[in-house]
């Protein structure tokens, strides 16, 4: 469980530096960068768990192409959420709703002898994060004179235009998100090491995104500001919080796992107002207070005893 906390403290400050890179800097770039490296990375790091999970036939690859589409998908709807509707905003949202997600998979896709029942208490804490989730979603948004592409192209009516695409691919990267998480757990429990069920899902998403950043990755080469925050967005939040988060998974459910990850919308909200400069009315405070007190519920709670077969430790 301390290894997912640590994870989602530093997703949590991705939006804050994505923020500070130039506007000719896509989401779409600033995703397909950081997971390819990051990816590409976890993969290379750990070879042979990586080839232990990419040969394991039929069963493990229905799981692994189903997650390495999650790793696609999740950093292009994450950083364009972002773009479109406000660091807080599209974090709250992409992250937010990643534990009803991942908790309608479990109850669709998980075999009978491994379905856990619904917790009371993971169930009424969610409840509390998602309305938090809500009240921020409501509130959020670009600071006035903010530099994001929606501004500088329209102005506050295509700003405010803006905000329900920006949340609709927030949803989309939630789904993604408990997608390749849900999958890592299930090739978890079928026996491969966390490190190499993490590893090969998000090696194969980071081929896959290789075109995505050779059409749009061009900006990016033209700074050394824009290389930097790329390379810490890369190796921090991707590579190390992933490391740390297919850990964490080795022993606590995904449903479990995405409601703790609230946190990081929770510090990407007060990074976005602290550093970033948008601002929360106190409807917005609330939102982030029930948000905070959903996750600390989950995270005292004392997790359930698994049904699943017992994993492999790296």
């Amino acid at each position: 469980m301390i290894a997912i906390v640590m994870a989602a403290l530093l997703w949590g400050t991705t939006g804050t530096v994505a923020s500070t890179l130039p506007s000719d800097v896509g989401p779409l770039a600033v995703g397909a960068a950081t997971m390819c490296v990051g990816g590409l990375l976890l993969a290379l790091t750990a070879p042979r768990l990586t080839r232990g999970v990419l040969g394991g036939g039929m069963t493990s690859w229905r799981w692994l192409v189903l997650g390495a589409l999650g790793v696609v998908v999740y950093p292009l709807a994450f950083y364009s959420s972002m773009s479109l509707a406000g660091v807080a905003v599209g974090n709250v949202v992409s992250l937010g709703t990643a534990p009803v997600f991942a908790a309608l998979l479990e109850r669709l896709l998980d075999p009978p002898g491994r379905r856990r029942p619904l917790e009371a208490r993971w169930a009424a804490s969610a409840a509390l994060a998602v309305v938090g989730v809500a009240l921020l979603a409501a509130t959020g948004g670009h600071p006035p004179g903010h530099d994001g592409t929606v501004q500088a192209d329209g102005g506050a009516a295509a700003a405010s235009a803006s905000v329900p695409a920006g949340i609709a691919l927030g949803v989309l990267a939630g789904l993604a998100y408990a997608t390749y998480t849900y999958t890592a757990g299930r090739l978890i429990a079928e026996g491969h090491p966390s490190r190499g069920a993490v590893s090969a899902q998000f090696g194969l998403g980071a081929v896959l995104l290789l075109p995505v950043l050779l059409a749009t990755g061009a900006p990016l080469l033209r700074s050394g500001a824009s290389l930097g925050a790329a390379a810490y967005l890369a190796l921090g939040p991707m590579f190390v919080a992933y490391l740390l988060f297919g850990r964490g998974l080795r022993t606590v459910s995904s449903s479990r796992a995405t409601t703790v990850t609230l946190l990081e919308p929770f510090v990407a909200t007060l990074l976005a107002v602290l550093v970033v400069g948008e601002r929360l009315d106190p409807v917005g405070w609330l939102g982030l207070g029930l948000v905070l007190t959903g996750v600390v519920s989950v995270v005292l709670a004392r997790p359930p005893r698994p049904s699943r077969p017992g994993v492999v430790a790296t």
